[in-house]
């Protein structure tokens, strides 16, 4: 499975994994001396088939919580999560016989090594447990909060949900009060609730990944980008992003004080992270309208076009195939169409985060999307849609090669199609945009919406991803 908040970017998608130590490891705890070849393939060819069986177990439970989220649904998908890190342990500790270094086969090899990296099996079974249910227990508070709306706070309808009741307030309202009472009613739902569960979650998996030789879950994570130098890497990425980031905040910052004022936002300080259009903050391209530096240019926002041609989230999809096939690519699967999720249903509570989904049969594909009406979301449509292209088109590799290249390659695949949906030329070949120009102002237009979406994302993730991976209190 592929999760996605569409707001991680191409040029980005390097910081969604900024971590906190260099990449110096010790591999004698996650390999033996075995170099057999015979018994080394022999042994994968084993796991294969009991790896595809359990993925595909472990991928339609944790579906059918997140499409009906029930206790029942919960317990079930625990199970199979348990059963599923039974099976890793004995995976794990079979394939830490093997001194992979040595295999000389490079398929052989790298399958070894992705197994050993991804150990979490020298800790007991209880603590491997109470991981999975922490992490449920954080999901389900996440996908559960609700809140009053701002006007009605004293009734007792409090239903507003995170998506897309809470995040259309963020995007939509100029009410410095109201977003700010949104802003900070939805951390009060689910932060003190939140807190200690993650805290105890760091903790249990830094100690997993000690157990097998690393400095903690963070070292152990950027282990699997394979360069020792990556810190430093993204560190000087950020150095050389950093002027235009700053120059971006200046303007922003200067709008946004000509629109609410110097008594809400300070000429010479930090921008009041819920004036940016974003419940994270982590893109500002939905604060657009106060920032364009030409407004009365036409803005490339196909929102209402879409809603006069009577689009559907259905027909946002298959538009989002015929993009894809036009390229040569696939089309989706009887089954893509059978099995996915294109609305919020109206009858149970899911989890509405975006997600690709991967079954490991090679057959069944899905996405689950409560899908609006909206230029947003016929992007994010493209973009999980591309997650289900490289599943496609990597289904006939092992089960250990069914990834993206790196962690951060599935995001940086989906967000370059995006770079080309979102262009006046293409929306225009579609049918949703007429009478396009392509002049300077408009040209100055599109690349502060991007900037907007992208820049202004670094140093959310820089920041977030800092201190999930540092040893510090939160």
């Amino acid at each position: 499975m592929k999760t996605s908040n569409f707001s991680m970017k191409t040029i980005l998608v390097f910081a969604v994994y900024f971590i906190q130590y260099s990449l110096e490891l010790d591999y004698s705890k996650i390999q033996g001396f075995n170099t057999n070849m015979e018994e080394a393939t022999q042994f994968l060819r084993e796991w294969e088939n009991e790896a595809v069986a359990s993925c595909n177990r472990v991928a339609m439970a944790q579906w059918t919580y997140a499409t009906n989220i029930t206790e029942y649904n919960k317990k079930q998908m625990i199970d199979e999560q348990k059963l599923n890190s039974k099976f890793n342990r004995v995976s794990w500790r079979k394939a830490s016989d093997f001194m992979w270094t040595r295999i000389s086969d490079p398929i052989i090899q790298r399958q070894l090594k992705i197994l050993a990296l991804k150990g979490q099996s020298n800790v007991p079974d209880s603590k491997l447990n109470q991981m999975h249910s922490i992490l449920n227990e954080m999901k389900d508070i996440y996908a559960k909060a609700k809140i009053c709306p701002f006007s009605y706070r004293l009734t007792s309808y409090c239903e507003l949900s995170l998506e897309p009741d809470l995040v259309r307030v963020m995007a939509n309202s100029r009410d410095f009060e109201e977003l700010l009472y949104t802003w900070r009613s939805w951390r009060d739902n689910i932060g003190h609730a939140i807190r200690p569960k993650y805290i105890k979650y760091m903790e249990l998996v830094n100690e997993a990944a000690r157990s097998i030789g690393f400095e903690d879950a963070g070292q152990q994570q950027i282990a699997m980008y394979e360069d020792a130098n990556f810190k430093a890497k993204l560190e000087n990425l950020w150095t050389a992003i950093e002027p235009i980031y700053k120059h971006l905040h200046s303007y922003v910052r200067r709008k946004l004080v000509s629109h609410y004022g110097t008594r809400r936002v300070r000429i010479d300080g930090p921008i009041p992270a819920h004036l940016l259009g974003n419940m994270w903050a982590q893109n500002w391209k939905n604060i657009i309208d106060l920032v364009i530096p030409f407004p009365k240019k036409r803005r490339i926002d196909v929102s209402g076009e879409m809603l006069r041609q009577g689009y559907t989230p259905l027909k946002m999809f298959q538009i989002s195939e015929e993009f894809f096939t036009s390229l040569g690519l696939k089309a989706m699967p009887v089954e893509f169409w059978h099995n996915s999720i294109l609305e919020k249903p109206t009858n149970r509570p899911v989890s509405c985060k975006a997600s690709a989904w991967d079954f490991c049969n090679k057959y069944d594909y899905r996405i689950k999307q409560c899908t609006e009406v909206s230029m947003d979301d016929l992007l994010s449509t493209h973009h999980e849609m591309a997650h289900i292209q490289y599943y496609l088109h990597y289904s006939d590799q092992p089960l250990l090669f069914k990834e993206g290249a790196n962690p951060g390659f599935h995001e940086a695949l989906s967000d370059a199609v995006i770079l080309s949906i979102s262009t006046p030329r293409h929306l225009h070949r579609i049918g949703l945009l007429n009478n396009i120009t392509d002049d300077y102002e408009d040209q100055i237009d599109f690349l502060m919406e991007m900037a907007l979406d992208k820049i202004a994302y670094l140093p959310f993730a820089y920041s977030v991803d800092l201190v999930s991976n540092s040893n510090s209190n939160i």
